[in-house]
């Protein structure tokens, strides 16, 4: 039997504008994007993981009623939801290349735990923390 996670969500504002935002600056390609009236459901993957979906959604209905969908909207924009994580070879080279193309990083490449991380967020608000991916792996033990 096979088991895994295949689509985990991020909440967005404007489904148009987060997949500008995916595919447009950060290189990641649609996988599925159909409609059951109101609803998308729009889901993209990263080219190198294509067994995982990205999916991007609009709190609402079918899902929330009012109230919880612009509870929703706030802490999006808020930046309280969880962070995500995205991995990358060369921190530094990536970013340059996605400030270039007009990603907001709201911290610059930084050394720490003995690799390098940066932090954007998307239109919406999700907090995305930009990893290096480490030479070897980390024990989690302090020296």
């Amino acid at each position: 039997m096979t088991q895994g996670v295949n689509v985990a969500g991020l909440y967005v504002h404007d489904q148009d504008e987060a997949l500008a935002f995916y595919v447009g600056k950060l290189g990641f390609i649609v996988h599925t994007d159909v409609r059951n009236g109101n609803y998308r459901w729009l889901t993209v993957q990263h080219p190198d993981q294509p067994s995982f979906q990205l999916g991007l959604f609009v709190p609402g209905a079918p899902l929330h009623d009012a109230a919880t969908a612009q509870t929703l909207h706030e802490m999006v924009a808020k930046g309280a939801m969880p962070a995500n994580v995205l991995l990358v070879d060369d921190c530094r080279a990536t970013y340059e290349r996605l400030s270039k193309s007009g990603v907001e990083f709201t911290q610059e490449p930084v050394n720490r735990y003995g690799t390098v991380d940066a932090g954007f967020r998307d239109p919406s608000g999700n907090g995305w923390k930009m990893i290096e991916a480490a030479s070897k792996p980390q024990s989690g033990k302090s020296s």
